[in-house]
């Protein structure tokens, strides 16, 4: 398997994975999507609420809000000697106490753990009336996606196959140029060239306008290109590597299992 990184920054990757098979590929956004561990608000205990919000969609709210996460310093519930009860290693509160009139952002949680905070200081929450106020505890867990969306570590993860334009002999009239809506086709002098195909969508046009039938787009079956964004609670790089590791975990244990037979 060869990698080859084509965007790499703290909220996105873009990267090429080749000599890896579809399943391969599918397994790894699935796993970005739902088998990496982050922090979200999973119990709200409200002291007071006087805003137009009902508790509920109060709660909600707040359980919407990415946190940045540090899984080095806490552990999923279900794997905690607390058993899940409750303790250090597997819950952390925040607090947010507001009064009106304003508008309730994200930052204005506090919470206990320095290391974990709202990854989007900016995320209006409600509005405050004069004299309304809004006194709450929240109680943030480490889950995954597959469990509930709020802990989705990656969002917008996706893959295509690499596309391949082959230009074989022709005119050189343009019009495959001018039909092209990525703008990957470009003439030079009396001749047609291919630039960045990998923002090529194979929507065929070209192919289509093309009256010698000299351009081909096909694509590498075992070469894709892997687009992810994050929701800010860990890096890309941080998402990346948790996923693959949690396929190489899982590998394992189903070979351990087999091997049990």
């Amino acid at each position: 398997m060869d990698i080859d990184i084509i965007e790499l920054s703290e909220r996105k990757a873009r990267f090429v994975l080749s000599d890896v098979s579809a399943s391969f590929a599918n397994a790894l956004r699935r796993s970005i999507l739902a088998e990496v561990p982050v922090m979200a608000i999973d119990d709200v205990n409200i002291y007071e609420n006087t805003s137009v919000l009902f508790d509920e969609q109060f709660a909600l709210r707040l359980g919407l809000i990415p946190l940045k996460t540090d899984n080095k310093s806490y552990v999923l519930p279900e794997e905690c000697n607390c058993k899940g009860a409750g303790c250090p290693l597997c819950k952390l509160s925040l607090t947010l106490s507001a009064e009106g009139p304003k508008v309730v952002y994200s930052g204005d949680l506090v919470s206990a753990d320095p290391q974990v905070e709202p990854a989007d200081k900016t995320i209006p929450i409600v509005e405050l009336k004069d004299k309304h106020k809004v006194v709450v505890e929240a109680i943030a867990r480490l889950g995954t996606g597959r469990k509930h969306s709020k802990w989705q570590a990656g969002v917008a993860a996706g893959f295509k196959n690499m596309p391949v334009v082959t230009i074989g002999e022709c005119d050189y009239c343009g019009s495959c140029v001018e039909v092209c809506p990525r703008n990957i086709l470009k003439m030079e002098g009396d001749k047609v060239r291919v630039i960045n195909v990998i923002e090529c969508s194979m929507c065929g046009l070209c192919e289509e306008k093309c009256d010698m039938d000299s351009i081909k787009v096909t694509s590498k079956p075992d070469s894709f290109v892997m687009t992810f964004e994050t929701t800010g609670a860990l890096t890309a790089k941080e998402i990346a590597l948790e996923a693959a590791g949690s396929i190489k975990k899982r590998a394992e244990q189903l070979s351990e299992i087999v091997d049990a037979l």
